[in-house]
Order: structure tokens, then sequence, then C-alpha cells
């Protein structure tokens, strides 16, 4: 049994996916469903015995202390977080209280369970936080990626809240030994995620016939990591990473955000060409730049490819391919999520406690 926060949203959601997919190993998932989590993103489990779903917060430290009694599971695996810089930028409170807060209680739940294990389970038991490259703060556009020894220079609410919750978790590991892993991942991509979120925002209003809107001058880098490459670094490292270790995780897909709205549209062009024949990027517009907006991020992933052996298998060509269909071919999730909908799907049909 393995224990998962954040389950319902896009990277938690998709870990939860994968791993039952290739595991009968069963999967207590916690999820607060805030409005990035979406339960119908699980709907295939729904009669799935092995998914346990429990909605309920991580700063619930009685809460989280009760399921790891009664579960027992032999790892936790944080994917509980906001997320989303511009949201941040506006309302900073919520991310200090789920990405700091939130974690420090998940962290003393997770102690006390842990202290309490017989010796072979505390030795076994792994403490994996899922979290991101933007704790490094910004690159000029020739220095090198970032490695897991880079100096932490978060620039937004969001990035100082995960480099806070990293510390924590450090702190967790060398003061009290409790076994962690800490994996800083780049910017993900891929089927559910939320559609406030670039590449998912492109495609929703090309399709719509609603303008594209570009920060700044188009020209900040990022490192795109399909998702999918994502849960399986996660397995990888939980399976034999070095307790106490960072792992840097990233697609080897550095791209201006300018070319990877181009991208979208082109494949868009090929896949469902407009009416009028024009290509999608007649609808990209750039737009006055967000607060202490970073230059370039760029994952320096050798570590893990060297110690655990891990790669991630999409290009960005492919899986920019397979994201575009997907978000094709599930017009009703893309349109529940934006009216709201989504939000009333009850958790029911699942095995689910409701808290």
């Amino acid at each position: 049994m393995i224990l998962v926060t954040g389950g319902a949203g896009f990277i938690g959601a998709n870990f939860v996916i994968n791993w039952l997919a290739q595991s009968d190993e069963p999967v207590v998932n916690l999820d607060k469903l805030t409005y990035a989590g979406n339960l119908e993103t699980l709907s295939s489990l729904r009669h799935d015995a092995r998914h346990i779903f429990v909605q309920g917060d991580i700063g619930d430290q009685e809460l989280v202390f009760s399921l790891l009694t009664k579960y027992q599971p032999r790892a936790i695996v944080n994917c509980a977080a906001e997320s989303h810089v511009d949201r941040s930028i506006h309302s900073p409170e919520d991310f200090i209280q789920t990405n700091v807060v939130g974690t420090y209680r998940l962290l003393e739940a997770a102690r006390a369970y842990w202290a309490q294990l017989e010796e072979a389970a505390k030795l076994a038991f792994r403490f994996l936080h899922v979290s991101t490259d933007e704790v490094y703060g910004s690159l000029s556009t020739v220095a090198p990626a970032f490695s897991e020894n880079h100096r932490y220079e978060p620039s937004s609410p969001y990035s100082a809240s995960k480099a806070a919750s990293d510390h924590l978790v450090r702190a967790y590991h060398h003061t009290y030994g409790l076994p962690v892993l800490i994996i800083n991942c780049s910017n993900n991509y891929g089927p559910y995620q939320f559609p406030e979120k670039f590449i998912p925002l492109m495609i929703v209003n090309a399709l719509a016939g609603k303008s594209l809107p570009v920060y700044g001058d188009g020209r900040q880098v990022r490192d795109w990591l399909y998702v999918n490459d994502h849960c399986s670094a996660i397995c990888c490292v939980l399976k034999a990473g070095r307790s106490g270790e960072v792992y840097n995780v990233g697609g080897r897909s550095e791209k201006l955000n300018i070319e990877t709205a181009y991208i979208v549209c082109a494949v868009l062009d090929e896949l469902r060409p407009r009416a009028d024949g024009k290509s999608y990027k007649e609808q990209i517009a750039l737009v006055k730049d967000r607060p202490g907006h970073d230059r370039r991020y760029a994952i320096d992933a050798r570590k893990i490819e060297r110690e655990l052996g891990w790669k991630p298998v999409e290009t960005f060509e492919s899986g920019i391919q397979k994201t575009i269909q997907w978000y094709l071919s599930n017009p009703e999730w893309v349109s529940r999520v934006q009216s709201g909908v989504y939000r009333e799907w009850g958790g029911t049909s699942f095995t689910a406690i409701s808290q």
C-alpha cells in the first residue's frame, strides 16, 4: 500500500492511474478537492478496489496520521500543492498554507507513524516529495542547466513556498532521520491538465477561437516534461532512490514560450484545421508580462540517468502530439472543467471516505 497526496490533481492523478495500470499494490489517495482536484480524471478507477479515495487536507495532521495507522503504507508520495504562479501572485496565502504549513503537518504525521514501525518497515519506508525546478530561480540563456546542487533562488510566492517545503523535507531527514526523497521536475504537460496552464490554455483557446496569450516577448524558456515520463521517474526514484537524495527530472526539451505556442498551432492546423483555412497562429497575442517572470528554466537530469537509469521516453514532438490528440478526443472533460460542473461530481462511486 502507498499513500498519494494530491492524487486528484494533474500530476497526482496521472501517477495514480499509471501506478495501478502497472501494479496491483493499492493506493490510498488523499486530496482536498480544491479547484484543481478533479475526480472525473479518476473515473476509470471508480470500481477499482485498489483505489481508496479520501477527501481531506494534508494540513489535517490527525486525519493523515489516522490514515497512516489504518492502512500502514510503505511510502508516501506527496503531490499535494498549489502550483499556479499567476494565482500565487494574486493570493499567496493559499500557497503558504498548503505548500508550507500543509507539508509541515504531513511530515509531522509521517514522522510519528514512521517512528512506531518495526525496524524492517522503518528501513523500507519512504517519503517522496514532488517539487519543481522553479525553486532554483531563473537562468541566463547561456548558463548551465539546474543541477541538484544549484542554489535556491525562488522568484514567485509559488516557488518560494515550494522551496520552503523542500527545506522542511530535508530538515526532517537530517534532524529526525526520516527517509525522504525529493524530485525537482521541469514543466509538465499532458492529459488531464487544468486549462489555466500554458499548453492546455493554448489548445482550448485555439479551438474556441479565442486569443492565445503569451507573456511579454514570448522568449521565456521552459524545459517540457511529458507527465507520463514524470510518473515513471517517480516510480523509479521510489523504487531505487537513495534516502535523503534529490533527483532533478527533466524532458530535455527546452523551448521558447512563443515557439511552444507555434508548435501547438501547427499540430492543431494538421489535426483540426480552422474552418476558414487560416492558421491558429493568427490567434497568438503577446500580452503584458507578469511580475517577476523567470526567463529560463532548464534541468540537468544526468544524476537520475546515471544512478537509476531513467530517461524520458517522449520527445516534445511526440508528447505534444499525444497531448493535443487527448484534448481533441476529450472535449467533455474540458467543457465540464470550464463550466465548473466537474466540482459537483461526487466520490460516491469510489471506494471513498469523505471527511
